[in-house]
Order: structure tokens, then C-alpha cells, then sequence
């Protein structure tokens, strides 16, 4: 659970970051690459990534731009790529500019559950980081260069 702003910031900013790089790897090809039927895609799941921030923030009451689950997925990896870029920064201006330390005790309800809005910080950062793992997989049986998360990967060694 996040208990300050610059902490949410300062972990955020890396790990869009490190999401944005996967999704600036992708191509408009492997949006289809699949585990197996009845799975999400690769483009699914990268663009679940994007929707879900604001999802699971609209729960607290934050507003900002970004797409909601209700918008069609492009059919072009750079604009999804362009749409989690433009989201994960709209998110980070919103929390900057309109919450504090504070704020981060405050309860919402959300999912059933009252969280304190720095955990649903921290859920919302960690479901993003579960989807990202599972790019990679779809990335490399695409064929894909995966890009190093926590240091370097396989492609960036040789």
C-alpha cells in the first residue's frame, strides 16, 4: 500500500515505464497471438492493461482521460501503445495534482471491499504487472524482442 504521493510516483513512473517498452515492441500482427483458444489475445490483454487503470480508479472518484472498458480496442499496436502512454500519464497529473498523503487514508468501496486509495494504488499497479508477465509469454511465441523488466532479458544479453 502506497502512504505517500511521491512513493505511487516514483514506483508508477517505472513501472509504465517498463509497460510502455513491452507495448512499443508490439506489432500489429502479434495482436492475435493467443496461448490457446477462449484465451485473451495479446492485444486483449494489452489493451485490458489500458481500460483497467481507469476502471479500477473510478472507484475512488478520480477522474482523468483515459479509455474505459466500454471503448474498442484499436486494431493498430502503436495506437494502443499511444492510448497506455497517454493514460499512465493522465493518471500520474490526476493523483499529483488532486490528491495528497492524506488522501491516501481515505476509504472507498471498491469491489465490495472498502480499500484505502493507497492500496487501490497498489492492487491497480500489481493486476497491471500480472498482465504484463503474461504479454511476455505471447510476446516470445510471436516472435517478439522482449524488452528487460528488471534488468535485462534473454533478447538483451546476446
Amino acid at each position: 500500500m502506497f502512504t505517500t504521493i511521491q512513493s505511487f510516483l516514483d514506483t508508477w513512473r517505472r513501472e509504465s515505464a517498463a509497460t510502455a517498452r513491452l507495448m512499443a515492441e508490439l506489432t500489429d500482427r502479434s495482436l492475435y497471438q493467443r496461448i490457446a483458444d477462449g484465451y485473451r489475445s495479446l492485444g486483449e490483454l494489452a489493451w485490458h492493461i489500458v481500460v483497467s487503470q481507469r476502471e479500477i480508479m473510478r472507484h475512488t472518484g478520480l477522474e482523468y482521460r483515459a479509455p474505459s472498458k466500454q471503448d474498442p480496442q484499436p486494431l493498430r499496436a502503436a495506437e494502443i501503445h499511444s492510448c497506455y502512454v497517454d493514460a499512465a500519464k493522465a493518471l500520474a497529473e490526476a493523483v499529483e495534482s488532486r490528491w495528497s498523503d492524506e488522501t491516501l487514508a481515505v476509504l472507498d468501496r471498491v469491489y465490495d471491499q472498502q480499500w484505502p486509495r493507497g492500496l487501490t494504488l497498489a492492487i491497480m499497479l500489481y493486476h497491471e504487472i500480472h498482465h504484463r508477465g503474461q504479454m511476455t509469454v505471447l510476446m516470445r511465441q510471436a516472435g517478439l524482442r522482449v524488452p528487460g523488466v528488471y534488468g535485462p532479458s534473454r533478447d538483451e544479453e546476446r
